[in-house]
This record gives C-alpha cells, structure tokens and sequence, in this order.
C-alpha cells in the first residue's frame, strides 16, 4: 500500500498530478484546493496517497496535508460518496471551512459542492458530525467551533442566528458572532445589532 510519494512534480493537470519518483511516474488525482499548494514543475514535493486497488485497476489520490486524506476519506466512507466526488467537496472550499460546516450543520455551505444537493449535504452533516471533533479544528490551528449547546441557548440566540443566515452568513459565522455576544442581551433584535456590529469591526 502505497502512503505518500515524495520526489518531483513531472506535470500538473487540472485534476491530478504527475509525480517522479525515482524515474517512475506516478498519476494522482488531486483536489484544486491541493493542486493549488503544489510547486511547480521539476520541484521537489511530497503527496500523501489514497491507493484504491479495484478489479479493473488502481487509482492513487493525492493529498497536500494528511488531514485533508482523512477527510477525503471520512467522506468516501459515506454511502454514495465515491472518490471523485469526495476530491469535489474537498476543493470547493477551504479545509477549514468544510470542517466547520459539518460541524456546525451547515447544510448550505456543504451544498456549494458540484453534485451534492440538500439530502446529500444533510447526510454528510449527520454521519459525520460526530467523527469531525474539535481535534480536527486544532490540527488545523483554526478557533474553535461554537459549542452545540450554546447555539441552543435560548429562543432569542436561535432567532439571532437564523436572522443572520438569512442575511447571507453561514451558520458557523452567524453562530460564532451570536454567540460572542449573547450575554449582553436576551432580545433577538439586539442580538442582531451586536453581532452585526461586531462582524463590521465597529
């Protein structure tokens, strides 16, 4: 089983990579979000690898950090997510961003990917929001996620937050930015102002 190549970058596509490795070449298919950090051709570089062996074949996909293969294959361990799928979610959007939005169930964030409609964003929010933990969040040195019991609080937090979403944040945005300031009030309204506020750097 093949878990990383390191040698040079031969060639790169608009879906994978092609890698020397002791003068033999190595085809990858790649995320955008991992075809973007790669160097350039004839410089050095290491991929980890997802080597998927098939009756028909083998097909390696490659990974600029090893959290992104573990998402890569959280997400392929979800029924109707296949590989190339999965590359899809994975390079429309940040890291980051896509740990958050399952996290906080952010249904409409995860919908951005090519392919995937709001059932498929929901199945992906549920089978995974408990495997994708607040670990992950410091592997990638990013703040934390707003706690679930928190966005639960009260009816004036919910309100806040859903108010916010429908203003065009994402749920994780709207949530943390409630949440920052749902002590100093328990009006929805004012909620609001204070999170508007804050978000502007007012």
């Amino acid at each position: 089983m093949i878990a990383f190549l390191n040698g040079t970058i031969a060639a790169k596509g608009q879906s994978e990579v092609l890698m020397d490795v002791g003068g033999i070449g190595f085809q990858a298919s790649c995320s955008t979000n991992t075809l973007s950090t790669l160097p350039q051709k004839g410089e050095a570089c290491l991929l980890w690898i997802y080597m998927s062996v098939r009756d028909d074949g083998v097909d390696l996909y490659g990974f600029s950090s090893q959290e992104e293969k573990r998402m890569f294959l959280r997400l392929t361990g979800i029924s109707g997510i296949g590989p190339k799928t999965a590359l899809q979610i994975l390079g429309c959007m940040p890291l980051k961003d896509l740990t958050l939005a399952i996290m906080t169930g952010d249904t409409a964030m995860l919908a951005r990917a090519p392919g995937i409609g709001k059932k498929t964003a929901q199945r992906i929010a549920l089978e995974l929001k408990e495997k994708v933990t607040e670990a992950d969040l410091e592997s990638l040195h990013l703040e934390k996620a707003v706690p679930a019991a928190e966005l639960k609080q009260t009816d004036a937090v919910n309100e806040a937050v859903q108010a916010l979403v429908s203003l065009g944040y994402t749920s994780s945005e709207a949530a943390r930015a409630v949440s920052a300031v749902s002590a100093q009030s328990d009006d929805a309204g004012e909620l609001i102002r204070l999170a508007l506020r804050d978000m502007s750097g007012r």
